[in-house]
């Protein structure tokens, strides 16, 4: 097994045994990959502080062969009541933990019922984050890999004011970042193409419409490359023409919430705290209440992810988690204005990841 899976298995294996767990079934795609190499659409992992079984059916088994060399494979076959308990057979855990965040409740009376029904005794136990709170700390090669997808996602957007126009429509426009994104090196897309003009601009989340482009108003462009199954995020704001007053004071505050928050995010501080520093800037610009989302999220094999900087957040900030810093207005009838770098905890201080013009000339 690779010295990297080694080492997340190890860590993965003492959160069992802090948790009182025998045993975990990994579901979760990104997490089945962490722990695997495993890219398959189909599959868990059953880990046990001895053992790392993937179970897989037919479609998979040779991909798991190549990807997954020191896993143990047990080919599922036929309705889970069949496999299921054959799966557990051998290794009996009486404390079997399962991912709530990921296994429906569907699904969770399903293999309920199945143990019944085979009479295993054990306890199935969900467990909240265990494998998430390992990815939050990324090791050197996610972070080249997060910087090389930020490296595509800002080569674009920086091309987006030469070839964007009015007239063009927001359908339009997406389709030509992810275009670039992909000719760049981009392996897919980490999540739909956000832009947005106009009113449109405030909704946090607009999808790309058949509405126009035009001169004067606010663009918004939330981008995000992919590359080694790494994700990059990153939002700007820009106005094709003519700002008006309302622009410049709403982008103003907006990029200096950012900067302060930039310049005073620091190890061990709190998401809550972190979002503070940038609420309080938009606060005293009277914009309190249109600053309606957190200042930012995790980034890495999801392009949501942990930690979490936004009101009521107790993550606690440390070197080597990858985050953004995002603070936005949304003032409804008008539009809005975001701003969105990438950014590492290195050396106790903020790093960013990001460098696309964000400074309107």
């Amino acid at each position: 097994m690779s010295p990297k899976i080694t080492n997340r298995l190890q860590r993965l294996r003492q959160k069992l045994v802090e948790s009182g767990l025998d045993a975990i079934i990994v579901s979760q795609p990104e997490n089945r990959y962490y722990l695997s190499g495993f890219d398959g659409s189909a599959g868990y992992l059953l880990i046990t502080p001895q053992d790392a079984v993937i179970a897989t059916d037919f479609r998979y088994i040779e991909q798991v062969k190549v990807q997954c060399p020191d896993y143990r494979i047990f080919q599922i076959t036929g309705d889970a009541a069949r496999w299921f308990p054959d799966l557990l057979s051998e290794i009996k855990p009486k404390r079997l933990g399962f991912e709530a965040g990921d296994i429906t409740f569907t699904m969770y009376r399903r293999f309920s019922g199945i143990l019944k029904e085979a009479r295993l005794q054990l306890e199935f136990i969900p467990t909240d984050g265990l494998v998430e709170i390992l990815r939050s700390i990324k090791e050197s090669e996610e972070i080249e890999l997060i910087t090389r997808a930020a490296e595509i996602t800002d080569s674009t957007c920086d091309d987006i004011e030469n070839w964007i126009r009015a007239g063009m429509s927001e359908k339009e426009a997406a389709w030509e970042i992810e275009k670039s994104l992909r000719e760049g090196g981009s392996q897919g897309i980490a999540f739909d193409v956000i832009i947005a003009s106009g009113p449109n601009t405030a909704l946090p989340h607009a999808q790309p419409s058949e509405s126009q482009i035009s001169s004067g108003e606010p663009i918004l462009i939330d981008i995000g490359a992919r590359v080694g199954g790494y994700c990059a995020d990153l939002s700007r704001t820009i106005c094709l023409g003519a700002r008006d007053d309302t622009f410049n004071k709403v982008y103003d505050t907006v990029l200096g919430a950012q900067l302060a928050a930039i310049a005073m995010i620091n190890e061990n501080m709190t998401g809550e705290e972190a979002d503070g520093i940038a609420r309080e800037v938009i606060e005293q610009g009277g914009y309190g209440e249109a600053f309606g989302h957190s200042l930012g999220h995790g980034v890495g094999l999801a392009s949501h992810e942990q930690p979490r900087l936004g009101p009521g957040s107790p993550d606690r900030l440390a070197n080597g988690m990858v985050f953004t810093i995002e603070p936005g207005i949304y003032l409804p009838g008008w539009g809005g204005v975001r701003i969105e770098d990438l950014a590492v905890m290195e050396g106790g201080k903020v790093k960013l990841l990001s460098e696309a013009r964000k400074i309107l000339t």
